[in-house]
């Protein structure tokens, strides 16, 4: 498990002798208590603690970025919080744990399925020896104008491309980054938005590309939501454009249709049988891309 050690503490510097003995209690603390990231709310039982491969070639990373449809908005059941050893997520504590529904935690009480599970749980069965690990960052409602360095989303009061970086950072050392998993663009269709973002989605692919040291990362992006209740206006072709866009002129990237998937109640987010159903379109599209 890769620790994250806290800040230092400011005032007077500690003897190095004692410093050392309040680091290993303090570690040993953390070390007892590190089953009860696992544990189920609903069923009381706790999770096995997850197991990073030693070797970084075999642990393979995919961030999750964008927004809503992203992080997942469909009902959670028993089934989602089975956990499988061989895929694992980044959580709110930047601890790797085993992978379960919700995967994000953008907004906590609304996030529900997403299909980062589902799209792990493909590579896995692909990958026989590999460990998936998943870095969730996406944050419900952002603009791709707040995923830039310094961009503040008010509705949740997060930085999400700066928060992402810091999270992915730290994720990095333990494994290897195969592939970035985008769906966004409701935000940004609209009649004064929707014209300009198909540069700024090139801009996001080479920022992410070179923070990330990554030139030919996959950079997969899922299609907007086609409702028959909620038709698409010009501005949403114009967003849709953008994104089979990147096809064209952005090397090792890939669309993913999302014809078919049906909606929640609220007719804004897909249901969880869309979101897993969306999880086996994002593994084929990058199975297209034939990464070695």
């Amino acid at each position: 498990m890769t620790s994250i050690i806290p800040t230092p503490l400011t005032g007077t510097p500690l003897p190095r002798r004692l410093f050392s003995t309040l680091a290993l209690g303090l570690c040993c603390l953390l070390t007892s208590a590190a089953p009860s990231l696992g544990e189920d709310p609903a069923s009381d039982k706790a999770t096995p603690a997850a197991v990073v491969p030693k070797d970084p070639q075999q642990f393979h990373l995919f961030l999750l970025v964008g927004q809503s449809n992203m992080a997942g908005r469909g009902k959670v059941t028993a089934e989602d919080q089975k956990t499988d050893p061989r895929v694992l997520m980044f959580d709110k504590a930047n601890q790797w744990v085993p992978a379960k529904d919700p995967l994000h935690f953008d907004k906590p009480g609304i996030a529900g399925v997403g299909l980062g599970k589902t799209f792990a749980l493909d590579y896995a069965a692909d990958h026989p020896g590999v460990t998936v690990g998943l870095i969730p960052c996406a944050v419900g409602g952002s603009s791709i104008n707040v995923w830039k360095p310094g961009g503040f989303h008010k509705q949740t009061k997060s930085h999400p491309w700066d928060d992402c970086q810091a999270r992915t950072q730290l994720a990095l050392p333990a494994g290897t980054l195969k592939g970035i998993l985008w769906h966004q663009g409701e935000s940004d269709a609209g009649k004064s938005s929707a014209p300009g973002y198909q540069a700024k989605l090139h801009d996001l692919v080479a920022r992410f590309r070179a923070d990330l040291k990554a030139p030919e990362v996959p950079f997969l992006v899922g299609q907007l939501a086609q409702f028959p209740d909620r038709p698409w206006s010009d501005s949403k072709r114009l967003v849709d454009a953008a994104h089979r866009s990147l096809l064209e002129s952005v090397p090792f990237t890939a669309f993913v249709p999302s014809d078919g998937l049906t909606p929640k109640s609220d007719n804004v987010h897909f249901d969880a049988a869309s979101m897993r159903e969306f999880g086996h379109r994002y593994y084929k599209a990058y199975q297209g891309l034939q990464v070695k």
